[in-house]
């Protein structure tokens, strides 16, 4: 069943399908699988096989879910041949659910107390709509203790049906069609605040429930949360009410003057259709489809953020070149840092170019020092507050010597910053060193230093703090991980951050890379990782052809040739 339905989600052959499945349960990573199993899988890429492996985790969790119900109705001695195929031929986790609904535990709501009081045969019988007299006078029979009147029977006898009627899986998925292809979701605001002007196009709004793009979806999302607006969905209720009535009600026509109905049930069940609807089904469904959009808003802007991402840290390096890194500020100063071709801190400084200071002269000759003391090439030069200002300042110190400088993105280097990797990287260093280390070695290697930085914070997408977090961290963790086996890491000089986006090292793997190398010195050769503290041969399969060697023993250990 998993098998076939991957076969038509992602256009794969059977045999594919058997081979990747088997590949992936063997403990191979995707960067693995894509790149050196390609013979196996018929040359399926990383990003197909990462579908792949998403929706293998789904499928599975649907089937094992699937039993588990099957399971619970059974034991409940509820399960016929129908409602067993009907589970097994659920296609979402939301069917199942709709499905599982009715044999629920369910916590103390109306209809459970109606049954308490002995009501669900009345209940049944007014369903059944044979009666053939007052539905008062039967309803005498059920007054006790806990039912005071005929009227107080028929109305829990009423909760009981309109529970019922909620729990119908085909109610709920007709309805639910009904109200995401025709529905509208409409907001108003909460208080005219001018304060939350940037929402001011959602004050008073409507649009079709189809139609709105996933950007709406997680600006209302928000101004909800913020408390600025209120939203809800609109849908025509006639409709959905008659279409309720047509299929409980016996001899119920789609023209309402051809109805034949019993004249004793037919009013209260109709209540209680209304009831059902507008108190369990509306609110519920409204939920659901307010809960799918917001995922398939999350979706999207997770895909934008993931390409964004992954065009950042495929940048090109700059390398073998000297820089000057620039964290630009007003009050509390510029901070430099200069770093020599191989990332490594020559020496820090703080000048103070800028309001309120304005310490032009002597900010210069401190830069043009540096400029000589160390031979520097570029000047990279952070784009937060003070960077224009900065950016004049630095193109009149550099304008008769051959130093070029260069604007680049700061965004996520003050988090690095306050890190506790940050601390340590450089625990003698201030924040304010860090950053402008960072902004250097963001230019000098982009991969290598924002892979020590939660992509989160790097600022290449919306809404991410709105979104689902589980889901946003899996998917630019698979982002980071794809680009760092794109391109390798050096087994020497790569530090943990970097390391444990390597296929198959794990964060204590990597420390036990590093704490290797700082005991015997670099790596001659890939086979030495077998020495490293609990790296196996598994763990050695995976990783080894996505770490390089500079000038290694054996030529091949310098390429993406596996040993």
């Amino acid at each position: 069943m998993i098998a076939k339905t991957l076969e038509k989600e992602l256009n794969l052959e059977p045999w594919q399908v058997n081979k990747v499945i088997k590949l992936i349960d063997d403990g191979n990573t995707i960067p693995f699988i894509a790149r050196y199993r390609k013979d196996v899988t018929g040359s399926l890429n990383d990003e197909l096989l990462r579908k792949f492996d998403e929706r293998l985790k789904y499928l599975r969790n649907l089937e094992d879910k699937k039993t588990k119900i099957i399971e619970r109705i059974d034991s409940l001695g509820k399960l016929d041949d129908t409602l067993k195929n009907q589970i097994l031929n659920a296609q979402t986790l939301v069917e199942l659910d709709d499905l599982y609904r009715p044999y629920k535990s369910k916590k103390r709501t109306r209809a459970t107390i109606a049954k308490e009081k002995g009501l669900e045969p009345l209940a049944n019988l007014i369903l059944a709509q044979e009666i053939k007299e007052p539905v008062s006078k039967i309803a005498q029979n059920y007054v006790t203790g806990d039912v005071k009147t005929p009227q107080e029977a028929i109305k829990g006898a009423q909760d009981i049906i309109a529970e019922i009627i909620s729990d119908n899986s085909g109610f709920r998925k007709k309805i639910r069609q009904n109200t995401f292809y025709n529905g509208l979701i409409e907001t108003k605001a909460k208080t005219k605040d001018e304060s939350a002007s940037e929402y001011e196009i959602y004050f008073n709004y409507s649009e079709k429930l189809s139609k709105i793009p996933p950007h709406r979806i997680l600006a209302i999302n928000r101004a909800e949360n913020e408390g600025i607006i209120r939203g809800k969905v609109d849908i025509e209720e006639d409709d959905i009410i008659q279409y309720l009535k047509r299929h409980t009600l016996k001899n119920c026509s789609k023209v309402p003057e051809m109805i034949e109905h019993n004249p004793y049930t037919t009013p209260i069940i109709t209540e209680a259709i209304k009831d059902s609807y507008k108190r369990l089904i509306s609110p519920a469904i409204e939920r659901e489809i307010r809960s799918y959009l917001t995922k398939k808003a999350e979706e999207k802007s997770i895909e934008v953020f993931a390409k964004n991402l992954s065009q950042l840290l495929m940048e090109s390096p700059l390398s073998g070149k000297t820089i000057l890194g620039w964290d630009p500020a007003f009050r509390t100063g510029c901070k430099l840092a200069v770093i020599d071709p191989t990332g490594k801190v020559l020496e820090t400084s703080l000048i103070y170019p800028t309001e309120p200071q304005n310490k032009v002269k002597e900010s210069k000759k401190v830069v043009l020092d540096l400029i000589k003391k160390y031979d520097i090439d570029v000047i990279a030069i952070g784009n937060g507050t003070a960077s224009r200002e900065s950016e004049e300042i630095v193109s009149d110190i550099i304008k008769n010597t051959s130093v070029e400088y260069i604007i680049v993105n700061e965004a996520g280097a003050s988090v690095y910053s306050a890190s506790k990797l940050a601390d340590e990287e450089f625990p003698d260093f201030n924040e304010g060193e860090r950053s402008a280390v960072s902004i250097a070695r963001r230019l000098q290697d982009p991969l290598a230093e924002l892979v020590k930085i939660d992509p989160k914070s790097i600022g290449v997408g919306q809404y991410q703090h709105d979104m689902n977090q589980k889901q946003l961290n899996e998917s630019l963790g698979g982002v980071v991980e794809r680009a760092v086996n794109e391109v390798g890491v050096d087994l020497n000089t790569a530090s943990p951050s970097l390391l444990n986006y390597v296929s198959g090292i794990t964060k204590s793997t990597a420390k036990n890379i590093i704490s290797y190398r700082e005991e015997n010195g670099k790596f001659d050769n890939r086979n030495e990782l077998l020495n490293v503290k609990k790296l196996g041969k598994k763990t050695f399969e995976q990783c080894a052809g996505f770490v390089k060697i500079d000038n290694p023993e054996h030529p091949l250990d310098n390429t993406t040739i596996h040993p």
